[in-house]
């Protein structure tokens, strides 16, 4: 990726000033958010006016692709060359490029979302590409897989990969790099998976219960996180909300002032059972190994039923105001930090800056499969999580 840190001077032409326009939306997209990135941000990143932004692209949306396909098109080389390479040499190259493209896992969960339909579709081909790739390393490390325990281990490999672009931990380059090797070996050395079909309940059918017990507040939030969660928060209004939950004209600004209010309303309620349900666990299960999965389940159990709210904790939040977007981080910092803790004491000889890398990538792996993944089997999520947080072996020098 160029260098942004140090912009060539203005009225010089540099050449490769492309790739700089690419790096410096990338930067911001991933530390502002693309609704708070405008195209003058980016031209004075670069040190170029906005017209020479446009001679490039021809608006945010495009360089936003191409952004992410930029980030994606290392881990589709390199997951193409199994057949011909090392395994242990695609692995090694693989958690390079993570460590390379850190940003990728932002940009494609929270930002891709603003790109209108046809070149989402065009992001999800590139995707499918690099899945397809991955499935073919796992089958390197179990010939014997079946094609969905493949692709699952394959969408699993790449959450992992991703996940360094959900905190700010840090380890040497050396010691990170090994770490991500580690966890990608522990997902493809995993016993074959036979798979469950999780049963899901009749969704009119809870609708209408719930539309018929719900108080006028609880209607709002819901039908809130829905819209939120399927269009994105700024493509909603609060009377699109009103209107999906029938109730009409101003009624709704006796519940919530604002939209915001309502984001923050959502945000909130979710984090609470998050954590009423770490409470239960870490008073009721005295063993840290078994703390561990079991909140690694229940966590789960509560993504897959309440996926928008997932949806909305990885994408929206940038939306609430600064106080209350820092006090959302804060609380789901702490929430990290208490699996954390979780770890070491189940891990004695385990650091904390390795634990949290660790729990990242199980939570992410969770996160992502929810969000996109086919396989909706709740143990077999939480047996790859359990072996990344307990098993990967750990490099401390």
């Amino acid at each position: 990726m160029a260098d942004v840190t140090n912009p060539p001077a203005r009225n010089t032409r540099p050449r490769n000033r492309r790739a700089l326009i690419t790096a410096a939306a990338a930067d911001l997209f991933y530390r502002l958010g693309y609704a708070r990135v405008g195209m003058s941000d980016i031209a004075e990143a670069v040190g170029v006016g906005s017209s020479a932004l446009y001679r490039h692209f021809a608006g945010k949306q495009q360089l936003l692709t191409r952004v992410v396909l930029d980030e994606l098109q290392p881990f589709n080389a390199i997951a193409a060359q199994v057949a011909d390479r090392d395994l242990d040499d695609v692995v090694a190259q693989l958690a390079a490029a993570a460590l390379d493209h850190r940003q990728l896992g932002v940009l494609w969960q929270r930002e891709a979302r603003h790109l209108p339909a046809e070149q989402r579709d065009a992001l999800r081909e590139e995707l499918r590409g690099v899945a397809t790739g991955l499935a073919e390393v796992a089958r390197a490390f179990r010939p014997e897989l079946t094609g969905e325990d493949a692709r699952f281990r394959a969408w699993c490999m790449f959450s992992v990969l991703t996940s360094p672009s959900y905190h700010q931990v840090d380890l040497s380059r050396r010691q990170f790099e090994q770490l991500l090797r580690a966890m990608v070996v522990v997902i493809g050395s995993q016993p074959p998976q036979r798979f469950a079909d999780r049963h899901e309940p009749d969704a009119d059918q809870r609708a209408a219960l719930f539309a018929g017990r719900a108080s006028r507040r609880r209607l709002l939030l819901a039908a809130a996180m829905r819209l939120f969660s399927d269009a994105g928060y700024t493509e909603v209004t609060t009377e699109d909300v009103g209107a999906a939950a029938g109730i009409a004209g101003p009624s709704l600004y006796n519940y919530f002032a604002s939209k915001q209010e309502l984001l923050g309303a959502v945000i909130t309620r979710g984090n609470a059972w998050l954590e009423v349900e770490l409470e239960r666990t870490l008073a009721s299960t005295p063993a840290a190994d078994d703390a561990l999965r079991e909140l690694l389940g229940s966590y789960i159990g509560f993504a897959f039923d309440h996926g928008r709210f997932i949806d909305i904790l990885v994408s929206e939040v940038n939306h609430l105001p600064d106080a209350e977007r820092h006090r959302a981080r804060q609380t789901q910092h702490a929430y990290v930090a208490e699996w954390v803790g979780l770890l070491c004491e189940a891990r004695p000889g385990l650091d904390p800056v390795r634990a949290r890398i660790l729990v990242q990538a199980a939570l992410t792996v969770a996160n992502d499969m929810v969000r996109t993944g086919s396989v909706r089997d709740v143990e077999a999520l939480s047996r790859i999580g359990s072996a990344l947080m307990l098993g990967t072996p750990v490099e401390t020098v």
